[in-house]
């Protein structure tokens, strides 16, 4: 277990001087018009194939290979600083990987983790499929099922998933279906569905979705129709599976769902991708500041704008710093009280706030789109909501404080 530190390592400082050269000369220049384009960045994720950014080494190094936790987080908050659509296209196939390598065999994972990604060329995408339209936050409503063929040795697949990132166009598709509906939540598992069941397997897309922000990330629906999968598709396999089940209805620990087992790895994850998005819209505002003047001066003499500053920074700064703790925590086994969910709630706030302040200080240029604040007002939203909302967060934490189940 290693020490927490603020102080990154050497390797992280390198990662993180890489990762801001490829924003600047290659994500910002091109984020405006893949937002107006709200389609997949395929040349940027190319670009990022063939420098090892889009890759499963690059996530297996950065979220199982080091012991400090904070590689993953530096590299994201960086990459959204960038953009936060085009970094979710980019990023969007490790929820996947997550899922894969939460709740998979060491042999499952070998075999998917690269076809979540590709190679440079030959890209591919992974999707992770969990809320459907009546179950969102509330995992337990989940009612896409996995029927088991004993005959074939297969497991069946029916329902529709909604809010799915890559979803109906990944390669991969891991789906939390249902198993044994008597067990309510704890009858939950991951499947593979792979890219074979796209072509007249079963799976499709649905509805894709038209965006408030992040809108260079691809948002569908995904529709299972008698999907048939081999039962070795099943994440960490049959045998476990009904070992967990028969605990379960002996009253015992099944462990964690399936679903949040991918979530509480992710979440420290997704608050630097807001920390991120806070910190371009604070840097910006800071250099407008100084070289807009009104009345002789620069604007950010004036308190008013200078203060609004200094709160902004502080709060990035704060937030920066529950994700750090929560991310060394997380790798290290050490969480206690949700400090995942704090990091989550305190840097999708920050970055809502500090992003409209931005868009204050800059007035009327700061509402249209000749300048980038509105962009990232409009990403920062959604980090009140995907992966468990605020209100689900501050429950989360209720519950860990308290040790009651409150609802």
């Amino acid at each position: 277990m290693s020490e927490f530190s603020l102080d990154l390592t050497e390797d992280q400082e390198q990662l993180k001087g890489w990762i801001h050269e490829f924003c600047v000369d290659v994500i910002r220049p091109a984020a405006g018009e893949w937002d107006e384009r709200e389609e997949t960045p395929w040349p940027i994720i190319e670009e990022a194939a063939e420098i090892g950014l889009y890759s499963w080494e690059f996530m297996a190094e950065g979220m199982m290979n080091d012991p400090t936790g904070l590689t993953m987080p530096v590299a994201l908050e960086e990459l959204f600083w960038g953009d936060a659509g085009i970094g979710l296209s980019i990023v969007g196939s490790a929820l996947a990987a997550a899922g894969i390598a939460a709740a998979g065999t060491s042999e499952q994972v070998m075999e998917w983790l690269p076809q979540c990604y590709g190679s440079p060329g030959d890209l591919k995408l992974g999707a992770f499929c969990s809320s459907e339209p009546d179950a969102g936050s509330d995992v337990s409503a989940i009612r896409t099922k996995a029927v088991y063929d004993e005959a074939k040795d297969e497991y069946v697949l029916n329902g529709t998933k909604t809010w799915i990132t890559n979803g109906g166009i990944a390669d991969v598709h891991v789906v939390v279906a249902v198993t044994d509906p008597d067990l309510g939540s704890r009858g939950h598992a991951s499947f593979i569905v792979p890219s074979e069941a796209k072509d007249g397997g079963g799976l499709s897309q649905g509805q894709k979705f038209s965006k408030h922000g992040i809108r260079a990330s691809h948002t569908a629906e995904v529709v299972l129709e008698d999907v048939r999968i081999p039962a070795s598709f099943l994440l960490g396999g049959k045998d476990k599976l009904d070992e967990r089940h028969a605990r379960v209805r002996e009253g015992k620990s099944g462990n964690s769902q399936a679903a949040m087992q991918t979530f509480e790895a992710t979440r420290p994850s997704v608050a630097a991708q807001a920390v991120g998005i806070a910190r371009a819209a604070y840097e910006f505002a800071l250099d407008y500041a100084k070289q807009r003047e009104q009345f002789g001066r620069p604007i950010i003499m004036n308190q008013a704008i200078a203060f609004l500053l200094a709160d902004m920074k502080t709060e990035i700064d704060a937030a920066r710093l529950l994700v750090h703790r929560a991310a060394w925590m997380g790798k290290n086994g050490k969480f206690e009280f949700a400090e995942g969910s704090m990091a989550k709630l305190k840097a999708g706030r920050v970055a809502v706030w500090s992003t409209e302040r931005a868009m204050q200080i800059l007035g009327g240029y700061g509402y249209v789109k000749d300048y980038p604040v509105e962009r990232w007002h409009r990403d920062a939203k959604i980090y009140d909501i995907f992966e468990g909302t605020e209100q689900i967060q501050q429950l989360v934490i209720a519950r860990a404080i308290s040790g009651m189940c409150i609802e």
